[in-house]
């Protein structure tokens, strides 16, 4: 009798943007809206996202590897102790998206989130309290109907600004929240709606995370 052929995974209906690049499918179909609850994968994330402002986050999930390694796998207490040398370093650097404001931002973002967590013991509680701590399960028909930013969105961005964070707009918050499953922002017939709509439970994928989709029209 013969064996079955497995299944091709690029036949499987997935989000539109998720099916644009290799990189991209595996990205969406193995890490994407799982959610997510390590306070160094979750500091990760943010600063990903900011560097992916105004870029595709193809860009951003390409360097992925070089930005690990540049920025110590983003322990937040070595990046908060980064001086002018590092910098110089890290702006010379073609493993990193080499923009000023974006790497002195991290180092910020880094200050700050020390001292959210030196003052409530968790960034993962912090950013989970504006869920109400469990996933918010959307039922989006297609990738137009997804919005860029939500009221939540909104809220934690402007809590973590008031916290000294910064490349933390609504927008970005909200790429954040959809990345890390605070919100399960697949589509509706995506295979990977009610897969992720089962991972309620605490835990964590087993890569940080990041990205799609940002705006309302299919990735870049």
């Amino acid at each position: 009798m013969a064996r079955r052929s497995p299944p091709d995974p690029t036949d499987r209906v997935r989000c539109a943007w998720g099916a644009t690049d290799p990189l991209y499918r595996a990205y969406h179909d193995r890490e994407w809206g799982v959610p997510l609850h390590d306070d160094r994968r979750l500091f990760e994330l943010l600063c990903l996202e900011g560097a992916q402002a105004g870029l595709a986050w193809i860009t951003i999930l390409r360097k992925r590897a070089g930005y690990r390694r540049a920025f110590d796998r983003f322990a937040p207490r070595k990046v908060a102790g980064y001086g002018a040398p590092k910098i110089r370093s890290l702006l010379a650097d073609p493993g990193i998206v080499r923009n000023r404001l974006k790497v002195r931002g991290t180092i910020r973002n880094a200050q700050a989130f020390l001292a959210l967590r030196a003052e409530l013991g968790s960034f993962d509680r912090f950013v989970w309290d504006f869920v109400g701590g469990a996933p918010r399960q959307n039922a989006w028909p297609s990738l137009r109907d997804v919005p860029p930013r939500t009221p939540k969105s909104d809220a934690l961005s402007r809590a973590l600004r008031d916290r000294g964070f910064t490349f933390v707009g609504s927008t970005i918050c909200y790429a954040f929240m959809q990345a890390a499953g605070l919100v399960n922002d697949h589509v509706l017939d995506c295979f990977r709606h009610p897969e992720v709509a089962r991972l309620r439970a605490r835990g964590g994928a087993p890569e940080p995370h990041g990205g799609p989709p940002r705006t309302r029209r299919e990735r870049p």
